[in-house]
């Protein structure tokens, strides 16, 4: 769910389509969408403008909870040696 920025909803949760880690940034489904200026190719003949989604800072993106119907933050505890994700809100683990 994209928390800030002008793409915000709090009430519709959207789909992450790829993570950056080393970068920091998500790429959200139907978030800051951009425009790009193409060139006819031999796939594309026509060439002209072409809208995507581009990446946002991860900072901006917060976890659905699916039980509680909200956002909710993230704790992690350890379970047998292994780091395990366990949602705030309802106190599920995350997979």
């Amino acid at each position: 769910m994209v928390i800030t920025g002008e793409d915000k909803d709090l009430k519709k949760p959207r789909m992450v389509l790829e993570v950056f880690p080393d970068k920091s940034r998500v790429l959200v489904e139907g978030v800051n969408i951009v425009t790009r200026h193409t060139k006819p190719s031999a796939q594309n003949t026509k060439g002209g403008l072409v809208k995507k989604e581009a990446s946002i800072h991860i900072s901006n993106v917060m976890l659905w909870d699916s039980k509680n119907e909200a956002p909710t933050k993230i704790k992690r505890t350890r379970e047998n040696g292994k780091l395990i994700r366990i949602s705030k809100k309802s106190g599920e683990v995350i997979k």
